[in-house]
């Protein structure tokens, strides 16, 4: 697959600050690395972005992550690899990418699960990677953006 355009970070270089301020505030809630990964894949396959798909393995492995766990990301529900917590947050990505499927995009149970197990900074921290993500899958589709390629 060949990309429409060049990648926004490269044309508009000052941008790059920003994304990485916002990595910054993330990861400075103390949230489990591992679970702002999770998120990162899930959300990118929901919404078939193979470069972000690459970014959330590779950034996963870094922060411990196991091959087991990483190939049942897309089958969660049915997968017994993770915890209540983990699995809320996931639960939570796919209402918050999928706003468009129900009226109610993120119903009450699924903010009441996630916020069972997360305080309020952690939450943030979920919501501002869900957002991230499906900023990145929604340029890098737009611009078929072949995995491999790097914002910065």
């Amino acid at each position: 697959m060949t990309a429409r355009m060049k990648s926004p970070a490269t044309i508009l270089p000052d941008v790059i600050p920003s994304v990485q301020g916002l990595y910054k505030a993330m990861y400075s809630t103390g949230i489990d690395p591992v679970v702002l990964e999770l998120i990162h894949l899930w959300a990118s396959q929901v919404n078939g972005c193979a470069p972000c798909v690459l970014a959330g393995v590779t950034g996963a492995k870094k922060h411990g992550e196991t091959d087991e766990r990483l190939h049942q990301v897309v089958a969660w529900r049915e997968s017994d690899l993770f915890t209540d917590a983990e699995r809320s947050a996931l639960a939570l990505t796919e209402a918050a990418t999928r706003l468009a499927d129900k009226t109610d995009a993120v119903p009450d149970d699924v903010w009441a699960d996630a916020a069972a197990h997360y305080d309020e900074g952690h939450l943030a921290a979920l919501l501002l990677m869900i957002a991230l993500t499906n900023f990145f899958n929604r340029i890098n589709v737009s611009i078929r953006e072949p995995a491999g390629v790097s914002w910065g």
